[in-house]
């Protein structure tokens, strides 16, 4: 699952043979993201855009793209940018966060799932996929969106760094007590991981490369963008992470929605009387993966 801390954690590869995805499996999230979730690296917008050679031309789709996480901060690298996600709640959010700003003018945001590619939006430069793939039928996805890149194109898989070690010596706060959190949503929710109306009490090798190569992309080039940097966590902050996540999305826990936010802030403050909590920036695993009839070189 997810960290408890809004940092990407392990959601990769947690679909199970047999479950099937709801429209509620975000439901009531969207609004959690932007204060709950830890953002990627600092350095990871110019790391594309250098590999890429971006240039504020070409088109960007975002598969997945949730309340706009990676959609925004990668568009001015680009002339047009179409965000995908089947959430009727972070299309609202991805809007909302775009309105008034840069992005405004370019971004467009469409409801749809990704198994409905290629929806008559056209060739795209680059697709991205941020921590969303695992909640797809990835073969024809993956099969659907190389059809819809331009000769050259590329596709990026974005994550938090999987294997790095966060380690909470030197932070100025009391670190997120992460594996108390995540108890506290078992003896809520129960031992199993909830998904929507389903669980998935197994896991599934992720086997990612192996769906792309046979959709026909080349590689994958990798990149690390370094993280680390301490980050103070208000409760309220840690709050919204928990309530953003799929695994604890508000409306598994019903009429015990209140009582179950009441306890996580009561475990929070007892960690620390101050309300102030540390987190560390994950380190971003980027993966570039490209179409045929490429001309530029690898970075």
């Amino acid at each position: 699952m997810i960290a408890p801390d809004g940092s990407g954690g392990g959601e990769e590869a947690v679909v199970a043979e047999g479950w099937t995805w709801d429209e509620t499996l975000f439901a009531g999230t969207a609004v959690h993201y932007e204060r709950g979730r830890l953002p990627y690296a600092p350095a990871l917008v110019p790391r594309p855009a250098e590999v890429l050679a971006l240039d504020g031309t070409g088109r960007l789709l975002d598969v997945g793209c949730g309340p706009g996480p990676l959609t925004l901060p990668l568009s001015h690298l680009f002339a047009e940018v179409v965000g995908v996600d089947p959430d009727p709640g972070m299309i609202a959010e991805a809007a909302r966060r775009a309105a008034g700003g840069e992005a405004a003018g370019k971004v467009r945001w469409e409801r749809l799932r990704a198994e409905d590619l290629p929806a008559g939006l056209g060739t795209f430069t680059v697709a991205a996929f941020a921590q969303s793939s695992h909640w797809m039928d990835r073969d024809p996805v993956a099969a659907a969106v190389h059809r819809m890149l331009v000769p050259g194109g590329a596709l990026l898989r974005v994550s938090d760094l999987k294997s790095e070690r966060r380690g909470v010596e030197g932070l100025p706060y009391p670190a997120v007590p992460h594996p108390a959190v995540v108890e506290l949503v078992k003896d809520y929710l129960g031992p199993v991981r909830r998904a929507g109306r389903g669980v998935l009490p197994r896991g599934t090798p992720s086997g990612e490369a192996a769906v792309l190569a046979r959709a026909g992309f080349l590689g994958p080039e990798r990149h690390v963008v370094p993280g680390g940097q301490a980050l103070e966590r208000e409760v309220d902050d840690v709050v919204a992470g928990v309530l953003s996540l799929s695994s604890s999305a508000p409306g598994l826990f019903g009429e015990r929605l209140g009582a179950f936010e009441a306890d996580l802030r009561g475990l929070l403050w007892s960690r620390s009387p101050e309300g102030r909590l540390s987190a560390r920036v994950p380190g971003t695993e980027v993966f570039v993966w490209r179409t045929p009839g490429s001309d530029r070189p690898s970075r």
